[in-house]
């Protein structure tokens, strides 16, 4: 499937899958990526005989045996979403629209959307035949995936990411300038409704993409904060996959996954303690009867939707030192004092206040948040 679905000659495929054979003899691959397999779902489930435009998502480990570094592991997650049954552009930018929302919502800052079109089945082969033209040329000047893909797969050479083919890879044939009419439309009428809608983006002719079902709309949203590596998002158009799958019916398709383990570092990066500072309450019990306390307090206040942790059984000093390091916003003193005198004391770990209270009162006050 994902040798059809992703395709044959696609680095993925050729370098990077887990193939193996089982126990019994079969043959078992662990998924490099999850649109082939929702598509796959689509067509079996015939969810083609569901009206409207089916809208999907999946959350979901990866795995791909790339060279690790930073922002690219051999088992990463991905949260991706589909959406199939339409040829329309605005449900391209509609679809684009709600990966820059998300991104807006969890205050992420600093990203780049990058838009591209790669054509369809009509005009793509009269420009690979072009590309594969011009790389006869200057192939032999490039790195040894360049030159492999030079024969195999031409398109995945505008990918390429070192920096000595960089001038090379300028100089070759643009696809957007070799597009149909009807794929030229399209894409103008992706780019007017990005626009309408209030969205920034670059049209970057170079990028493909790497995988093989991809037609029309292809996008990125980039980071600076990942280095090399800096695509938090990839997706685009697959009008064709369902066929290239066996199946007898077109189902016309486009989604996008985000590297979840990429967008966690570049949170970190831009939020930095804000976005690791998200234990709101560490309580320090002191003696038994505080932990038997401690523990009605966290319930309590978990079930309101506070994150709390309780403190092992040790000297208060240590115990504070511990919520400091944990970044937790409220230390919650409970000693025979406070026991006695049914008002607990609660420290803001960032200013050092110490204030007294009582039980409900502290449901209140981290109950709004």
């Amino acid at each position: 499937m994902f040798a059809r679905g992703v395709g044959e000659e696609t680095d993925i495929v050729t370098k990077e899958m887990y193939t193996f054979e089982d126990r019994d003899g079969s043959s078992l691959t662990l998924r490099p990526e999850a649109t082939a397999s929702v598509m796959r779902a689509y067509i079996e489930q015939r969810l083609d005989q569901r009206p409207g435009v089916q809208k999907l998502y999946y959350l979901g480990p990866m795995f791909r045996r790339e060279r690790p570094q930073k922002g690219r592991y051999r088992q990463f997650f991905q949260i991706g979403a589909e959406a199939i049954g339409s040829e329309s552009p605005s449900l391209d930018a509609e679809v684009i629209e709600m990966v820059v929302e998300f991104f807006r919502a969890i205050r992420l800052e600093g990203f780049q959307l990058l838009v591209n079109s790669v054509g369809c089945a009509k005009c793509r082969p009269a420009f690979i035949a072009k590309l594969r033209e011009e790389l006869a040329k200057a192939a032999s000047s490039m790195c040894a995936d360049c030159q492999r893909r030079a024969g195999t797969n031409p398109l995945r050479v505008l990918d390429c990411k070192v920096p000595e083919d960089q001038p090379i890879i300028e100089g070759l044939p643009s696809i957007v300038d070799h597009l149909c009419p009807e794929c030229g439309a399209h894409f103008d009428a992706v780019r007017e409704s990005l626009a309408e809608r209030g969205i920034e983006f670059e049209v970057r002719t170079r990028l493909v993409r790497g995988l093989d079902y991809y037609m029309r709309t292809t996008f990125e949203v980039v980071h600076g904060a990942l280095g090399a590596q800096n695509a938090l998002v990839g997706g685009g158009r697959y009008d064709g996959l369902a066929e290239s799958l066996g199946a007898k019916i077109h189902a016309p398709g486009i989604g996008f996954s985000i590297g979840e383990d990429r967008l966690v570092m570049s949170l970190e990066e831009t939020r930095g303690g804000e976005f690791a500072a998200r234990l709101q309450l560490f309580i320090v019990p002191l003696g038994a009867p505080a932990s038997r306390e401690a523990v009605g307090v966290a319930r309590e206040l978990r079930r309101r939707g506070v994150s709390v942790e309780i403190a092992p059984e040790g000297r208060l000093k240590r115990a504070m030192e511990l919520a400091n390091k944990l970044g937790a916003h409220y230390a919650l003193i409970l000693g025979e004092d406070e026991m006695a005198s049914g008002r607990y004391t609660l420290k803001n770990m960032a200013t050092g206040e110490q204030v007294g209270i009582t039980r409900g009162e502290l449901q209140e006050r981290l109950g709004r948040g």
